[in-house]
């Protein structure tokens, strides 16, 4: 195991620090996260013409370099070596908290295995933001980012969560969005839902609803600027339908086969999801 104490320990090496950046209003913006970005070393940015703006408006001079999830591969060895060699790194993606969406994951995970410390400050987060004045519950609650762009996939991935009691958030694209609650309402059914437009900024906007009013709604208006998704649980009624729910496994192992699995792969999850024979379901998978 590891313990790490942020502040405490001296330590030869640099800190990783993961600072969140507002998520459309700059006056969101932490005092803590403009002081340090102010003094750390280096800035790997998402867009280095998008940090820049924001480290315009805050006068803060600190150099940049790209990472992003082009370049992270051959980048993270360059910025370990800087960390390890005493300089501290201020992560930052476009917008929010790093690591949510893209591949600042990864560049913690190896400074975690190098022994460097990697200290989180608080800030602008869209889904929590958004959920918290949904009207919806905020807790429990699921986070799932981007979902699979294929229509497929995406109903193999609402199958997979229509009996989840949680409330779930989504981020979407407004050219997605229609197709996208379409799929969802041919799985989930009709639930209530929230769509949050331009969130922190001046059109920011709230459409609360049952999934087919809100469907009916942006097919008059159509949408515009960044979009998350925040839709109900399963009721009570609907996990028990869904656990007394048969399906096919035939069409359980094309489900993911569709969502991006090897059918090999898709047999073996599918027959022990079932507790049926692996066997058995190959065979039937491929008329043999």
């Amino acid at each position: 195991m590891q313990v790490q104490k942020s502040f405490k320990d001296p330590k030869d090496s640099g800190i990783l620090y993961l600072v969140p950046t507002p998520i459309g209003n700059l006056q969101d913006m932490t005092y803590r996260a403009v002081i340090l970005l102010a003094e750390v070393d280096l800035i790997c940015a998402e867009d280095t013409r998008n940090t820049g703006l924001l480290l315009k408006h805050f006068d803060i001079k600190t150099k940049q370099i790209s990472f992003h999830e082009h370049n992270a591969f051959e980048k993270i060895p360059q910025l370990i070596e800087k960390l390890l060699s005493g300089q501290s790194i201020a992560q930052v993606s476009d917008a929010g908290m790093p690591s949510i969406s893209d591949p600042g994951h990864d560049l913690v995970k190896e400074a975690i295995a190098q022994g460097i410390k990697v200290v989180s400050l608080p800030g602008a987060s869209a889904g929590i933001t958004a959920l918290i004045a949904s009207g919806l519950a905020p807790q429990p609650h699921l986070f799932f980012g981007f979902l699979p762009r294929k229509s497929g996939q995406q109903k193999a991935f609402f199958e997979s969560k229509k009996a989840y009691p949680e409330t779930q958030i989504f981020y979407e694209s407004p050219y997605r969005v229609s197709d996208t609650l379409k799929n969802m309402h041919e799985v989930y059914g009709e639930r209530s839902l929230v769509l949050v437009r331009e969130l922190t900024k001046v059109y920011e906007e709230y459409q609360r609803g049952s999934i087919s009013e809100i469907m009916a709604y942006i097919n008059e208006n159509p949408l515009k600027g960044e979009c998350l998704i925040i839709v109900e649980g399963a009721g009570e009624e609907d996990q028990v339908k869904a656990e007394l729910e048969v399906r096919d496994p035939l069409e359980m192992v094309t489900a993911e086969i569709e969502a991006g699995l090897k059918p090999n792969h898709a047999i073996k999850k599918v027959a022990k999801s079932l507790q049926i024979n692996r066997q058995d379901l190959y065979n039937s998978y491929h008329d043999l």
